[in-house]
């Protein structure tokens, strides 16, 4: 496959110098300047291209810069578990281990992309991606696909995906300086400068945070804090008005302090121990368009690298106790054909090279032996889309993936979307299949299994958005229905000695995955916004019904841990002529449960945020909040500390 792309690189290198009549063109991916500055209304997400809302058939929601700098959240995970299907979870206050669940899937199920550059952890026993050190910072854009999209994005994205895209400069120069301080003696600060010229943009920025937190143990006698910073780039070269290179970068540090299980009752409790994570997401594309800008190509590679420690001062020998690498190097080609004036393709080659390495050191064994494994995964896609009819739009595909372990896999999707009354009725219907490849730890550590299959997900949607009032109003409804095969699970060894996979070399482990779980999740989603006045609504509700599916487990029929039976979010915000405004929201998570087997029951919580905003002039703007007014301290994970009232000032300057 590699040699496949680099030949690829070599060919579009020729084209280039041979194609003198081709027209400007933007990349084909989802992280370039289209899809930050794209108009209200232009998705990309769903088909890895620029897509009129009215063509799209999936179910998305997507934020602006205007509507994140509007909520004030400071962690990307608190912005999107505002929006429909998204539930989330936290292990303790910021920096705590933070879970995002799309429709009832499972966090590792979830799929994440930023500027291009898929980010998951492959040391992670599902190979997923912990929310906690993603920050809204430079963030333009976020998009949240719901349902399954393996047919172009691969692995993971069962459940959806969420789709970041950072701060692209449209002016010669363009600057921009937040800064806000509350309570728990918490202090944001993050800059960023670039600008865009004739052939050349590009961008820096930074950022940090800092809170004592809470403790992360209920009732704990110690605060846990957090500390988090982040430096991001990006360059983008018009070598020719055909020919253009994007070059971007992402970098983040987080320290948590978190709780352990001390001697001599080994319970959860108050301790000093922390975990230090480093985060590094880069990305190198080639664009170029032919055939009068009918045919566009991108050429990329992306590298990940997630560096995670685990310590506690209070081990004697060494403070590590677990030390783990994860790196994926990722080679892509894709390609968008315009085969006629309304019909277009998408296709591409990708291959993923994953590796991982860990340890987990003691006072009795300070220098253990690593765990070392990689795996390699290509893959081929394909999808066409174009009217049927006039207003009728369909969407077919299909993807190919060959995993070095356990060999191929083939998947689909297809989806209609039908616009009526001049764009005012939108009718969507999609089905789509999603899977999920074992993660290097389910097949190469101490509890792994190399006859693992990957998980596998049929997904059905239907949906209505209807535009009312003169466009003042706009509702939305979706079914959704999901079954979820295969799904890998810790299988213990307690109540097994006996299973032959219960034994490695001569020895009994403690456990192993096995591919015994089966899920299904079926729900409604209603979303509305209006405009009434000097008041704008947004409201949306959520009915999630999440179960265990496996006939013969002792858990068959139980909903799934952490997942909420209902939610819902609704904002009013004033606007007043001279730029003020003011909001009022509420967000309500309903009861769930935190086990399989459905004996421990998590309350359900309503939070009642208030924030305002003043423009003193064009450049600045003072802000300020106070989160969960009521002082709601119900956990999302038991046993764990939560964050009660909250309340910040803070202040923007843009030049």
């Amino acid at each position: 496959m590699k040699t496949i792309l680099l030949s690829t690189a070599a060919l579009l290198g020729v084209l280039s110098a041979t194609t003198a009549q081709a027209q400007p063109a933007a990349a084909p991916d989802v992280a370039g300047a289209e899809a930050s500055n794209a108009v209200r209304g232009v998705v990309v997400t769903a088909n890895r291209a620029p897509t009129a809302s009215a063509e799209v058939a999936q179910a998305i929601t997507v934020l602006d810069r205007a509507q994140i700098e509007a909520s004030q959240a400071i962690l990307l995970p608190d912005l999107l578990s505002r929006t429909a299907g998204v539930t989330l979870s936290r292990n303790g206050g910021p920096g705590g281990v933070t879970a995002l669940r799309i429709r009832g899937a499972e966090t590792d199920q979830t799929l994440v992309v930023i500027d291009g550059v898929r980010l998951n952890d492959v040391a992670q026993p599902g190979a997923g991606y912990n929310f906690a050190n993603l920050l809204t910072g430079d963030v333009a854009r976020v998009e949240v696909l719901r349902g399954a999209q393996s047919t172009l994005w691969g692995s993971q994205a069962i459940g959806g995906g969420v789709n970041v895209v950072t701060t692209v400069p449209t002016k010669p120069f363009q600057a921009s300086l937040d800064a806000e301080g509350g309570d728990l003696s918490t202090a944001y600060v993050r800059g960023g400068v670039g600008g865009a010229g004739e052939r050349l943009v590009w961008r820096l920025g930074a950022g940090y945070y800092t809170t004592d937190g809470v403790s992360a143990v209920a009732g704990g006698a110690e605060d846990d804090g957090f500390q988090h910073t982040s430096l991001n780039g990006r360059l983008g070269l018009q070598v020719t008005d055909a020919l253009s290179l994007d070059l971007r970068g992402i970098y983040s540090y987080g320290r948590a302090q978190v709780d352990g299980f001390p001697a001599p009752a080994y319970s959860f409790a108050d301790t000093a121990e922390y975990g230090v994570t480093e985060e590094l997401a880069a990305y190198a594309g080639l664009n170029l368009a032919l055939l009068d800008d009918r045919l566009r190509n991108r050429l990329a590679f992306s590298h990940t690298r997630t560096d995670r420690q685990s310590l506690n001062p209070a081990q004697a020998v060494t403070d590590v106790t677990f030390d783990a690498l994860s790196e994926v190097d990722r080679w892509e080609y894709q390609g968008t054909f315009a085969l006629t004036d309304a019909w277009q393709a998408v296709f591409g080659l990708e291959r993923e090279e994953a590796s991982m390495q860990t340890a987990s050191p003691s006072a009795f064994n300070p220098n253990p032996l690593t765990q070392s494994a990689s795996a390699d995964l290509d893959s081929a896609y394909v999808q066409v889309q174009g009217p049927l009819i006039a207003s009728l739009t369909v969407t077919a595909g299909v993807r190919r993936d060959e995993h070095d372990t356990f060999g191929g896999q083939t998947l689909g999707q297809g989806a209609l979307a039908w616009s009526l009354n001049d764009g005012a009725t939108v009718l969507r219907a999609s089905f789509g299949q999603g899977f999920k490849a074992p993660s290097l730890y389910q097949l190469y550590s101490e509890y792994g299994n190399l006859g693992l299959n990957p998980e596998e997900a049929d997904a059905w949607d239907l949906g209505v958005e209807q535009v009312l009032a003169d466009g003042r109003a706009v509702v939305s409804a979706t079914w959704f229905q999901r079954e979820t095969t295969n799904q890998i699970d810790y299988v213990s060894c307690f109540s097994a000695p006996t299973d032959p996979l219960c034994r490695v070399g001569g020895a009994t482990r403690f456990g192993y995955y096995s591919n015994t779980a089966r899920t299904e999740a079926k729900g409604v989603e209603l979303t509305g916004q209006a405009k009434v006045g000097p008041f704008d609504l947004a409201a949306n509700y959520t009915w999630t019904e999440a179960t265990n599916a496996a006939a013969g487990s002792p858990n068959h029929g139980n909903r799934l841990a952490r997942r909420p039976e209902h939610q819902g979010y609704m904002s009013v915000t004033h606007v007043w002529t001279a730029g003020p405004t003011a909001t009022l929201a509420v967000r309500y998570i309903g009861e769930a449960f935190d086990d399989a087997a459905n004996r421990n029951r998590l309350e359900p919580r309503a939070l009642l945020d208030l924030r305002a905003a003043w423009p003193v002039s064009e450049t600045f703007e003072v802000y300020g909040r106070v989160e969960n007014l009521l002082d709601d301290q119900d956990p999302s994970t038991r046993g764990y500390g939560e964050v009660g009232r909250f309340g910040a000032l803070g202040v923007r300057a843009r030049f």
